[in-house]
């Protein structure tokens, strides 16, 4: 496994075909190994049914948008049951995904990168990422707006969302001067998931 993983984290790099009219990209397909059931196999350990498969499952459940202004930050998310699929289409946002799952092998790693248009910083990826079950997951807008899409798993279900506040010390992430930041009152507290961790890695 690299470095440079969390277990679970997967990133779909997207192809940008583009002409004088604009340009063309495909996002996800239903094929797209970032969008399959994983196997037992590929489930290291945890108890597969009786067809072979975890006992989780994933997929297309719901899509949504949100349009963030810039320094606005979102942090810590995360839930036991569900799945997300992020794609950023205008703008970039620094994205911050740690592992805060006891029983990874990757547990405490902590992964840093821009999401979004290179063609407004180079060091954007053009890409969908996974973030499974248990992985906390936030983001501050770069740039003026951001708009991200994000596909999930299962319905929204405010009794799978956790949270940690933004600046929680478990992550210890620096997003910036508190001053210049806009963070919401629901990313300044804690609450966990009412279900237990229901791993899909």
């Amino acid at each position: 496994m690299s470095e440079n993983t969390i277990r679970g984290v997967e990133f779909k790099p997207l192809k940008t075909h583009a002409d004088d009219r604009g340009f063309f990209r495909e996002i996800i397909r239903v094929s797209d190994s970032v969008f399959q059931l994983k196997s037992a196999e590929d489930n290291q350990g945890f108890a597969p049914d009786n067809q072979g498969f975890a006992q989780y499952d994933q997929g297309f459940a719901q899509w949504s948008h949100s349009l963030m202004a810039k320094n606005t930050v979102k942090a810590w998310h995360f839930h036991h049951l569900q799945i997300d699929w992020w794609y950023l289409a205008l703008g970039v946002i620094e994205t911050v995904l740690f592992d805060n799952r006891k029983e990874s092998p990757t547990y405490q790693k902590k992964l840093v990168f821009k999401l979004g248009d290179p063609g407004l910083d180079p060091e954007a990826q053009c890409s969908v990422v996974r973030i499974p079950q248990g992985v906390l997951h936030g983001c501050k807008v770069l740039s003026q707006t951001a708009h991200l899409f994000y596909i999930t798993s299962k319905i929204y279900d405010p009794e799978d969302e956790g949270r940690l506040p933004y600046n929680s010390p478990i992550v210890n992430h620096p997003w910036g001067k508190e001053e210049e930041l806009t963070v919401a009152a629901n990313d300044r507290i804690e609450k966990l998931p009412r279900y237990p961790l229901t791993p899909s890695w």
